[in-house]
């Protein structure tokens, strides 16, 4: 048995090839200077100090063989999949479909769209197109970790309280035992990241676990044989 010391108590790692990590919309627009985020007010900078973690992560998850799933929240270039109550938030500021600093808002094949160059998805890891917040709504997540046969996410990304946290009260509801990785996610607002992260954690883990990367590397470290999965 295999623990990493986690909040509130320490999480199981599963067989190898049942554990996957899922890396939550790093796009552009959200993370670089210049894109819709930092339009919008926001200090990309929080985000952008989330970089060489998580991909000291994904680099461990790619040299182990395990799976990884990355995420982009996008719409159509028609917008025919965003429903009327998300088009029309903002207010009179900047809203999906819109021009923006690097293309249009939200819509999939923009610039602002893509994910950032450091964490770009290899050959043969999956790219997961979500139309909403969490990364199982209207998308094929679900089925394609249930034909790999993984049980256990570990869940990074941005933004913390919305995209993040929706995708693991998602993936908990469906039965996926789920650790956030405290220093590879991140808020435009740190009060808001802390409270997910307490929320998270609360009441014997209702949601999941969170612990520091670094306590799932020092795990990670001895790479896994394909035989060993198969």
């Amino acid at each position: 048995m295999v623990l990493i010391s986690a909040q509130p108590y320490d999480y199981e790692l599963p067989p190898p090839g049942c554990l996957a990590l899922i890396i939550i919309d790093m796009q552009r627009d959200f993370m670089e200077p210049g894109g819709f985020g930092d339009a919008l007010g926001n200090n990309v900078a929080l985000l952008q100090a989330i970089v060489p973690t998580l991909k000291q992560l994904l680099d461990a998850f790619r040299v182990n063989g395990l799976p990884v799933f990355h995420t982009i929240e996008c719409h159509r270039p028609d917008l025919s999949d965003c429903p009327p109550s998300k088009l029309n938030r903002g207010g009179e500021g900047l809203k999906i479909g819109d021009r923006g600093p690097m293309g249009r808002i939200l819509v999939v094949g923009e610039p602002g769209n893509a994910i950032i160059p450091e964490l770009a998805p290899l050959p043969g890891e999956t790219v997961i197109e979500k139309p909403g917040k969490g990364a199982f709504c209207r998308t094929n997540l679900e089925a394609l970790l249930q034909e790999k046969g993984i049980t256990h996410l570990l869940i990074t990304g941005v933004t913390t309280e919305v995209c993040v946290q929706t995708t693991m009260r998602e993936a908990n509801d469906r039965g996926f035992e789920c650790l956030m990785v405290e220093d590879a996610t991140e808020s435009y607002f740190p009060e808001f990241k802390q409270a997910t992260l307490e929320m998270v954690r609360a009441q014997g883990g209702i949601l999941g676990w969170t612990a520091p990367a670094e306590n799932i590397l020092s795990k990670l470290s001895k790479p896994t044989s394909v035989e060993s999965r198969t």
